[in-house]
């Protein structure tokens, strides 16, 4: 039996960067990968979608070029064959150079094959069985495929599988509200699908804010994409070519007829043939793997990151976990994932960029705070643009004048929300902003003049 002083288990974005931490620093890793090095993010998440929000942007802005004076002559065409080769030069590189990385670097093994515990601090891999007194767990998740009536007759497709089409859906159905539905959908009607989005709850995106769905909401039905809301009773079928969705909307049609079915109802992990009993290894009651602020599991010598331990569902978060665990180990340095701030983008343009507590969330928790909100349409760098629709908002608590949370939905709003958050790391008054100079024409420039706006919240 092959003894290593570490185990990695998956590539995605913590495992790679602490495979090569450990190497370097005179441990012999063994990292295992059975399919895509890369891991989601890479491979069918963040570089690949936001490949196709570019070519997306692309063809709107051709489309609306003679609002800025610029003519173009004949129809664009959107070639979905092109658009989608392009997204794959775009992936390939970053696939093949985790792997050559890890394949190069002194101390790594790299196994390419399927990993499963066969005892606490022994995995089995291929023909192999190897050992260490440290494991790392980095698997990832993937797209939940929820119980739903009729949906063994039809063909259905995963934000996995939808990168792989070739073909432009002639009317994509999305069953799913929220972000990784929403970016999809955008999307696809930009490149010249009928979209219909259909979601259980009562609003888009429900974890927002009610004005931040209801932004959303205007936003993607100015463009065409049909939204059904409160839809509690689906079930799937089939009419002649098309595959059918039966809705039980407070309005609108019975039924919602399409050529393709996106499925976009959430994540789960990939732990399912991982062996975690084998290894007596803890999940709880939505199977994530339980990890304590340090990341450990209940296992000695055994750590958890990424998707799969439910404690973030971002490469940054992933990333971050890696952080934490190199950190503890090799740093001497305390750090805890308590200690991070909530921060995550949804990148339908315009983007929503958001940071710490929601307004409702603010309300609930009874404390005095001040909210100030200011209309896109009122920063000069979107008027400059022609991309006005959105807002900003920003929550601090009244005592103590730091923030407690923020949303930028609008153009840049993805980065903005930036000053924002490093300033609640800082744990740093919003005065401090409040009097910064910032750069003109910028997005960033108002949020130190909307701070001067704030007013209880009531």
């Amino acid at each position: 039996m092959k003894h290593y002083d570490a185990i990695i288990i998956g590539t995605g974005q913590a495992g790679p960067a602490l495979a090569r931490r450990l190497a370097g620093s005179g441990k012999t890793v063994a990292i295992i990968e059975r399919k895509l090095f890369g891991g989601t993010c890479v491979n069918t998440g963040c570089t690949p979608t936001k490949a196709l929000v570019a070519s997306a942007y692309a063809a709107f802005l051709t489309r609306r070029a003679a609002d800025f004076g610029v003519m173009i002559d004949s129809s664009p065409r959107v070639d979905i064959k092109r658009v989608k080769a392009r997204m794959r030069a775009i992936v390939s590189p970053s696939t093949t150079g985790v792997e050559r990385s890890l394949r190069n670097a002194e101390n790594c093994t790299v196994y390419h094959d399927h990993a499963r515990f066969v005892a606490p601090h022994e995995v089995a891999v291929g023909d192999d069985v190897i050992k260490a007194d440290r494991i790392f767990i980095n698997v990832g998740g993937r797209a939940a495929v929820p119980d739903m009536p009729g949906l063994d007759q039809v063909d259905y497709l995963t934000n996995s599988s939808l990168l792989e089409l070739d073909v432009l859906p002639k009317h994509l159905v999305i069953i799913g509200g929220s972000y990784i539905g929403l970016e999809f959908a955008q999307i696809y009607r930009r490149f010249g699908s009928e979209v219909t989005v259909i979601e259980m709850s009562s609003r888009l995106v429900p974890r927002e804010d009610e004005d931040v769905s209801a932004s959303i909401r205007d936003i993607l039905e100015a463009e065409g994409i049909n939204i059904r809301l409160n839809a509690q009773c689906i079930s799937l079928g089939k009419r002649g070519g098309d595959i059918t969705a039966q809705v039980d909307c407070t309005e609108g049609a019975p039924e919602v007829a399409g050529s393709h079915l996106l499925l976009a109802v959430g994540r789960r992990p990939n732990i399912d043939d991982l062996g975690l009993d084998k290894a007596g290894i803890a999940t709880d009651e939505k199977g994530y793997i339980t990890v304590d602020d340090e990341l450990r599991t209940n296992v000695p010598g055994i750590w958890a990151m990424g998707d799969c331990n439910g404690k973030g569902a971002f490469t940054h978060t992933a990333w971050n976990d890696f952080e934490i665990v190199a950190a503890n180990l090799l740093d001497k340095d305390t750090r805890r994932v308590s200690d991070r701030i909530p921060a995550y983008n949804l990148y339908i343009d315009p983007p929503l960029g958001r940071v710490g507590m929601t307004e409702a969330q603010v309300r609930k928790s009874g404390r005095p705070a001040l909210i100030a909100t200011m209309p896109m349409e009122d920063v000069g760098r979107a008027f400059e643009k022609s991309e006005t629709k959105g807002f900003m908002k920003v929550l601090v608590d009244q005592e103590t004048k730091q923030i407690l949370g923020a949303a930028i939905l609008g153009t840049g709003g993805d980065e903005a929300i930036h000053c924002l958050l490093d300033l609640m790391y800082a744990r740093a008054p919003y005065t401090v902003m409040q009097r910064a100079m910032h750069i003109h024409p910028t997005v960033s420039e108002f949020v130190p003049t909307m701070m001067g706006d704030f007013r209880p919240l009531g």
